[in-house]
């Protein structure tokens, strides 16, 4: 990663030093001496004042190289919960203090770049209150010998599992779950296609949005985009499908409780189950669909 960070600054016009002491690749820390930060003077005009655009330029590419998301809490699959994990990015005020102050500092010095906390949503304290209270549940069943179709039922659900969403916030299924590649693991199994069957990347995940809407359609709980099969599937009653794809239906929906809700998912043993929690002073709050 240094070599290909010490090429985006230099693509980008902005000089680095070469030397080990630049970054530390163990702690992902970056310093600037004086020599690299007099480069950013207005040469052109008056070496008194800092290009401001330059600046900003590297504080941006400082920011990617020093990014880490933070990590929401989460369930495992023993239902244990692990904990959260704090992020980090650039903390541009303080960076630019410590930069002006370092410009016009006549003495030799440097300054490592600062870092600020980046705060998960969810702490193991919310997920404990959000999954006392559970909401609604539903179970569909799939053939295990479908080994395409049930792997892509598995990645679907993982990615659907231990998500929150907020009170006022809107879920979106394509958007949470992604597009269903080949790279990204899934298989090509049965879909349905205008009413006929046929084969495709991803077959099977059409359960997984069914499953989920059976599960929160609940007073709670505001459909906004929910869309039926061309033809009937065999895993819930006529009329309680919802069919998704990428470049076309989604299934979205909206927390209208005054408590963050909790997705729970998992697909094993031929059975595909979906519940949502929240907390025990959970209630429905706005019946406006707004």
């Amino acid at each position: 990663m240094l070599h290909i960070f010490l090429l985006l600054l230099l693509m980008t016009g902005i000089p680095v030093d070469s030397g080990a002491d630049s970054l530390d690749t163990n702690n992902n820390e970056i310093t600037l001496d004086r020599v690299e930060v007099q480069q950013y003077g207005m040469d052109l005009i008056d070496m008194a004042f800092i290009d401001e655009y330059k600046l900003e330029n590297l504080m941006d590419n400082l920011e990617e190289a020093v990014y880490r998301n933070a990590e929401d809490a989460r369930f495992d699959k023993d239902g244990k919960i692990i904990g959260e994990e704090l992020g980090a990015t650039l903390d541009r005020q303080e960076f630019r203090n410590l930069f002006r102050e370092l410009y016009y500092n006549e003495n030799k010095g440097k300054l490592t770049v600062p870092k600020t906390a980046v705060y998960p949503k969810v702490n193991r304290g919310l997920l404990k209150e959000i999954s006392m209270l559970e909401l609604g549940r539903y179970v569909t069943s799939f053939k295990q010998s479908n080994l395409e179709r049930s792997h892509n039922i598995d990645l679907a659900s993982e990615a659907i599992n231990n998500t929150v969403i907020f009170p006022g916030e809107t879920f979106s299924f394509n958007q949470v779950v992604g597009e269903r590649t080949a790279e990204r693991g899934y298989k090509k199994a049965p879909v349905i296609v205008k009413g006929e069957l046929a084969e495709d990347i991803g077959g099977g995940i059409c359960q997984v949005s069914s499953t989920l809407y059976n599960a929160v359609d609940l007073k709670g709980i505001q459909i906004v985009e929910r869309y039926a099969h061309s033809r009937q599937v065999p895993y819930v009653p006529p009329g309680r499908d919802a069919t998704v794809s990428w470049w076309g239906p989604d299934f979205v929906f909206k927390n209208l409780y005054n408590e963050p809700i909790l997705i729970r998912a998992k697909s094993e043993s031929g059975q595909m189950v979906v519940t949502l929690y929240s907390s025990d002073t959970v209630e429905y709050f706005n019946g406006n669909a707004d």
